[in-house]
């Protein structure tokens, strides 16, 4: 197996996807995926790989997604554990039926719809990311009608799986968004 480098994944990633907010996204899941990775003992670019291509498909195949992509990265020889990641992500849309099995996909899934938390968040409030309070962000989360496209239930259901507080999750990700070169999209 070999995994496409960074310069590589990027290249892959504008192949597919021309919206600005998409790219910044896979930024800031790729980001926050690969920030559990130490903690989990494993490979970092693996798990930033899977977070970063996780919706490559979606602007090409919204209703499919992430069909297609499973199957390029079968195609392209990536492993299954990226590709269950991405399958179990979507599970309950589009007909997707496979549950997280790994702490890779419930990694993915606790990562994937609090970005667009922050997101919201930070074009409200245009600072720093290391300025970012976890309670601003616990707040918004709670709010139904601050970015009410995103499914709460998914980030509290995979942070009970891994035992990791919504907190502790956030905390993490402040930490991890600090790394980010990319200011977020207008």
């Amino acid at each position: 197996m070999t995994l496409p480098t960074r310069a590589e994944a990027t290249a892959l990633l504008q192949t597919y996807v021309t919206d600005p907010y998409q790219r910044h996204h896979a930024e800031m899941v790729g980001c926050a995926v690969a920030s559990y990775a130490p903690t989990y003992q494993t490979d970092g670019h693996l798990w930033w790989l899977t977070g970063y291509l996780h919706d490559i498909d979606y602007e090409l195949y919204p209703t499919e997604h992430p069909g297609p992509s499973l199957e390029w990265f079968a195609d392209w020889g990536y492993p299954s554990e990226l590709i269950h990641a991405v399958a179990a992500h979507a599970f309950g849309f589009n007909g997707f039926t496979t549950k997280p099995e790994s702490d890779l996909a419930r990694i993915l899934i606790a990562c994937d719809e609090i970005c667009g938390i922050f997101y919201a968040y930070q074009k409200l409030n245009p600072i720093p990311y290391s300025e970012i309070k976890v309670s601003s962000i616990k707040k918004r989360l709670k709010e139904a009608k601050f970015a009410p496209g995103i499914d709460r239930s998914h980030i509290y259901q995979a942070c009970d799986d891994l035992g990791i507080t919504i907190d502790d999750h956030i905390a993490n990700l402040i930490a991890a968004f600090t790394t980010l070169e990319t200011p977020p999209i207008d």
